[in-house]
């Protein structure tokens, strides 16, 4: 019995980063910060870098960013909330 309990401890202990990192909170890795893209849709609307346009260009696209960010949270949490309040039975 010993030897068996110590390949379990073993095999838990190379399982246990893998599991740690599927329960990362936060943004996922995966996520484009869109810097470069908000300065390519500046740049090809014909605003100058470093203009008064262009900063309020680059503003107004974090803000959307931000904003869409805000709406994807809600409704995750709306879902979560929906979900805990009406469970199905199978």
């Amino acid at each position: 019995m010993r030897p068996n309990s110590a390949l379990s401890y073993i095999a838990l202990l190379l399982v246990a980063p893998l599991i740690a990192g599927c329960l990362e909170r936060g943004q996922p890795t995966m996520v484009n910060s869109g810097g470069d893209d908000d300065d390519a849709f500046c740049r090809a609307n014909n605003v100058a870098v470093g203009s008064n346009e262009y900063v309020n260009c680059r503003k107004n696209r974090d803000v959307q960013r931000g904003n869409a960010n805000a709406r994807t949270d809600r409704a995750q949490r709306n879902l979560a909330e929906q979900m805990l309040n009406n469970p199905t039975r199978p």
